[in-house]
C-alpha cells in the first residue's frame, strides 16, 4: 500500500473516529477530511455517499469508495489485517466478532445517537423521548456489563474490532447522561463495562484519536 486512504468524517460525530481508530491500530496511512454538516447532503459529497452521512472512505490503492462504518471496518480487516491482529480467522470467534460489530452498529450507535439528539438538541423538550433513549442506552450498558463479567474483552483473549467499535460512542456516555443520577455512578452500576472501557481508552490508538477529535472541535 502506497497511498493514504481518505476518510470523510466530522469533528464530533463518533462513527468516523471509530474508523480512524481501526486505521491507527493497523498502522494504515490515512487522511481525515472533515465534511461540514451543510455539505453532506448535496454534491459533491453525495457522489461519495448518496445517503449524505459520514463516514465514507476512498481507498486509492484498490479504487473502492465505501460508506457505513461497519462495512468500512470489515473492508479494512479483510483487506489489510492479514495477520488477524484485530479479529480471528477461525471458527467460532470469527463470527462472534461480527456478532458484536453488528450489535454495535444496530443496537448501540443509533440509540445512543437518538439519546444525544433528544437530550441535547431537540426543541421542544420531549421527556418521553428522552426517557426512552436514555433507558435504551442504559440497557445496552447493562448487556455489555453482564457479558463482560470475568472477561477482559468481548471475544477471546484479545482486543478486536468487536471491542473497538463501541469505544467512540461510549466516550460520550457521561455527557449524554449529564444530570442523570447514573452519570456519576457508572463504575458502580456497570463495573465490568467501566473497566473494559477504561482498558480500551488506554490503547495508544484510542488515546491518539481521542486527542485528534478534541483538537478538531
Amino acid at each position: 500500500m502506497s497511498k493514504p486512504i481518505i476518510v470523510y468524517g466530522h469533528d464530533t460525530g463518533p462513527n468516523p473516529w471509530k474508523v480512524a481508530i481501526v486505521l491507527e491500530e493497523l498502522n494504515i496511512p490515512y487522511d481525515y477530511k472533515i465534511v461540514d454538516m451543510a455539505d453532506m447532503k448535496k454534491p459533491p459529497f453525495e457522489a461519495i455517499n448518496p445517503n449524505g452521512r459520514v463516514p465514507a472512505i476512498t481507498d486509492p490503492n484498490t479504487g473502492i469508495t465505501l460508506w457505513e462504518s461497519g462495512a468500512i471496518i470489515e473492508y479494512l480487516i479483510d483487506t489489510y489485517d492479514k495477520e488477524s491482529v484485530l479479529t480471528f480467522s477461525h471458527f467460532p470467534e470469527k463470527y462472534h466478532v461480527k456478532q458484536w460489530l453488528f450489535f454495535q452498529v444496530s443496537g448501540q450507535g443509533p440509540y445512543f445517537g437518538q439519546a444525544v439528539w433528544f437530550q441535547k438538541f431537540h426543541e421542544p423538550v420531549v421527556p418521553s423521548a428522552q426517557e426512552r433513549y436514555t433507558d435504551h442506552l442504559k440497557r445496552v450498558l447493562g448487556v455489555l456489563d453482564k457479558y463482560l463479567d470475568g472477561k477482559e474483552y468481548l471475544v477471546g483473549n484479545k482486543c478486536t474490532i468487536a471491542d473497538l467499535s463501541f469505544v467512540t460512542w461510549d466516550m460520550m456516555v457521561p455527557w449524554i447522561l449529564e444530570g442523570d443520577t447514573d452519570a456519576s455512578q457508572l463504575e458502580k452500576h456497570y463495573p465490568n463495562w467501566a473497566a473494559w472501557h477504561q482498558r480500551l481508552m488506554q490503547r495508544p490508538a484510542v488515546l491518539k484519536i481521542a486527542q485528534d477529535k478534541q483538537n478538531a472541535v
